[in-house]
């Protein structure tokens, strides 16, 4: 089944990336902008990874599509998408590089939903949380396109139930 890590405004949080990624040894991770680190830092290898806002490593693409075990893929900070406004945007994009999967941060709010044929998620903050008290990140798992599901985590790896979803792209 494969497995993505998903996190996002990390802010300069290399002992939480660090756990985050030991507990979970998943051979997919998204970093979704603003971990203000440098693309190279340790915390860091391995991510597929965005510019954020508060990113100044010039290094840092502002958009990528990655094809990852039949799902493609759109990672973007969503700050050029006025995410806090709407995600239209960031869909509309995503839908003109075929992505399925629209992954953002930038509002520190954790939240996934279907729209249409996109599974959208944001894994919220693992350092600065907005909506809710607890630090997130999400682990997107598969079988098929049948059964789809985005679990959310807190940053210590409790399982959040609520924010939790199952779904289908047939």
């Amino acid at each position: 089944m494969p497995s993505v890590l998903i996190v996002s405004d990390s802010h300069g949080s290399t002992n939480e990336l660090k756990e985050i990624k030991e507990r979970h040894a998943l051979k997919y991770m998204i970093h979704c902008g603003d971990s203000e680190l440098d693309m190279d830092a340790p915390e860091m290898t391995g991510f597929i990874k965005v510019a954020g806002n508060c990113d100044f490593d010039s290094r840092y693409p502002l958009e990528q599509t990655s094809l990852i075990e039949g799902l493609r893929f759109y990672i973007a900070h969503g700050h050029h998408h006025h995410v806090k406004s709407n995600l239209m945007t960031i869909a509309y994009r995503a839908e003109e590089e075929d992505a399925q999967v629209v992954c953002y941060g930038h509002t520190h709010i954790a939240m996934a939903e279907k729209v249409g044929n996109q599974l959208v998620i944001n894994p919220g903050s693992i350092l600065l949380p907005r909506v809710r008290a607890d630090k997130t990140y999400a682990i997107l798992k598969w079988d098929d396109l049948d059964a789809v599901q985005v679990n959310y985590y807190t940053v210590k790896g409790d399982f959040i139930e609520d924010l939790s979803i199952d779904i289908t792209f047939t």
